[in-house]
């Protein structure tokens, strides 16, 4: 039985992993309240899923800038520093929400310079990702990477369990500059982890390529093709999150203290798969695991497009986040043993903007599709179009699906 529960021994063994953890964690919690805000501050003033779905367009643009630049500067540069500076600065992009909130509310004048700030706030965690997920090698034993990356997905998915929910209850009752404030607050103690990191330059320093290398590497090394593929067809086609405000509307009249309970029904699944990753991260083919939960994920989001009740939809919700952590911790194993550790920034800065933009893009194509049609066929069609796209990678990947660990089955 413990064999399928998740393994804490990186935060017994290793202080300063646990330091980062816990900081990332609250860090993550304040994220999920802002996206809440964001989410309902732009549906409040425009009424409109395809404006909804805009957001998404404003974090895709900067995030594929500043995400291949930031793998670049990750794999020269002292990673601690990057993650302190990025972090100061959303600290204070928080606070100029908090303040655009303050004065002009969920009003239609506000619409600009929430997507200004938004677009800021993707573009500083662009560059941030990078440096963040090349610091697990650095702080844990190899044979503890897996089980590090498990318990960073597990904080993931317990902020978006409780991040929501409460980002509606503060919106609700306290109101959007509220919510905001707590998202600064929260990137301010996930700064505390950070310094107490030790210096995390780069072990080698590659002297060519540069970004484009990296961006070869990814499109030409069969494993990490395969997955990033996988990726895109699980988020473009089948992402849901743009059609949340919609659903909530009609499902639930529209009260924001409802509106998080969708994400957290996601969250609900991601923490549950995630207490029993043990079942999955020290099986030998991740690479046939992923597919299939990404498969999973598709099939019960299209569901949701057909589900009458709200409590049904809101099951399904969670079955699609427990495929989704599933995914995501198989997905970060594969890259982590695909990749040598010279070109590691810069692998991570190009899975980042797959694993970042592909759910924006989807976002963005959810609320296209909405609009001209409704929200119950947006889901369904992209539900289908997520399983024949995952059918098509399986069938030209067979090197990912391949794939074994050097972990012995069990």
């Amino acid at each position: 039985m413990r064999h399928l529960l998740i393994d804490l021994t990186p935060l017994r063994t290793s202080p300063a992993f646990r330091r980062f953890f816990l900081g990332r964690a609250v860090s993550e919690l304040g994220g999920q309240i802002s996206v809440v805000a964001v989410m309902y501050q732009v549906w409040e003033a425009t009424h409109s899923p395809l404006w909804s779905g805009s957001v998404a367009l404003a974090q895709l643009v900067p995030m594929l800038v500043a995400g291949l630049w930031g793998g670049a500067v990750a794999d020269r540069a002292d990673r601690r520093s990057i993650l302190m500076a990025t972090t100061l600065t959303q600290v204070v992009l928080a606070l100029l929400l908090m303040t655009q909130a303050l004065w002009l509310g969920a009003s239609p004048s506000s619409l600009g310079l929430v997507l200004v700030l938004v677009a800021l706030m993707a573009a500083a965690g662009a560059v941030a990702a990078p440096a963040g997920m090349g610091v697990i090698p650095r702080l844990l034993p190899t044979n503890q990477v897996a089980a590090g990356l498990a318990l960073n997905r597990l904080s993931f998915q317990g902020s978006m369990l409780v991040g929501p929910a409460l980002g509606g209850l503060i919106i609700g009752y306290a109101g959007l500059e509220i919510a905001y404030a707590a998202d600064a607050l929260s990137f301010t103690v996930g700064f505390l982890g950070i310094i107490g990191l030790p210096r995390l330059t780069p072990v080698t320093r590659t002297n060519g390529g540069g970004i484009l290398e990296g961006l070869r590497f990814a499109a030409t090394q069969p494993v990490v093709r395969g997955v990033l593929l996988v990726d895109l067809a699980a988020t473009v086609l089948a992402m849901p999150v743009s059609l949340f405000p919609l659903i909530n509307e009609e499902r639930f009249g529209g009260d924001p203290r409802t509106l998080g309970l969708f994400l957290t029904a996601i969250a609900v699944g991601g923490v549950a798969a995630s207490l029993v990753s043990g079942s999955f991260t020290r099986r030998s083919r991740p690479g046939l695991i992923m597919i299939c939960a990404a498969a999973v994920w598709g099939a019960s989001l299209g569901a949701v497009g057909l589900a009458t009740s709200a409590w049904l939809c809101l099951a399904l919700l969670a079955v699609a986040g427990a495929a989704d952590s599933v995914s995501v911790v198989t997905r970060g194993a594969l890259i982590q043993l695909a990749v040598p550790d010279d070109l590691r920034g810069r692998t991570a800065a190009v899975e980042m903007i797959v694993g970042a933009g592909g759910p924006e893009v989807g976002n963005l194509r959810g609320g296209a599709v909405a609009q001209l049609t409704s929200g119950s066929f947006a889901l369904v069609s992209g539900g289908i179009a997520c399983l024949l796209a995952l059918a098509a990678v399986g069938a030209t990947s067979r090197q990912m699906l391949a794939f074994r660990t050097d972990r012995d089955a069990v």
